[in-house]
């Protein structure tokens, strides 16, 4: 494993607010971060992303992470929260995040600092806008990414407003 921070933006720009994660990483590439940080548009890739996740020595994701919490919530799941696991599928197309996950982990390459942050999504229908709900949160995302970064001792050299992402 590597030593610097990968940020990787997670979801479907498509359907609403499960875009948070690629809003916010748009936001994120506005800042100066030292040490650099690599920012990845991971999109729905999944098992594709296994290199980023086994060559960082931190990972931050950037999601719509739906909790049950209510609309719009700060969610912060630090790396033993995050679903893993391996399971049948029905098609090979059905591999996502967690497997990509289980995989790095049984391969002992998954950073033992990893860590997600996102909202709790509002509205995830067919759309290309992020709700309302979620547009307002985004600088309390926003705000939490900044501190953990921070918190790996990355200074942020953005001094503009954080914007809503909306």
């Amino acid at each position: 494993m590597g030593n610097r921070t990968v940020v990787i933006g997670l979801g479907n720009p498509l359907m609403g607010d499960d875009g948070i994660g690629l809003a916010a990483l748009r936001l994120v590439r506005d800042w100066q971060i030292m040490p650099e940080a690599e920012l990845v548009d991971g999109g729905t890739w999944g098992m594709q992303l296994l290199p980023a996740i086994e060559d960082a020595g931190r990972l931050l994701f950037l999601d719509a992470i739906d909790r049950g919490a209510p609309p719009a919530t700060l969610v912060v799941l630090n790396r033993e929260e995050l679903p893993r696991f391996l399971d049948t599928k029905i098609s090979p197309h059905q591999v996502d995040l967690r497997d990509a996950l289980a995989l790095a982990e049984f391969r002992g390459r998954l950073p033992g600092d990893t860590v997600a942050i996102g909202l709790q999504p509002v509205d995830v229908s067919l759309g290309t806008e992020l709700s309302p709900g979620a547009g307002a949160a985004m600088g309390a995302l926003l705000h939490a990414v900044r501190e953990q970064l921070e918190a790996w001792g990355h200074q942020i050299g953005v001094e503009a407003e954080v914007g809503t992402g909306a």
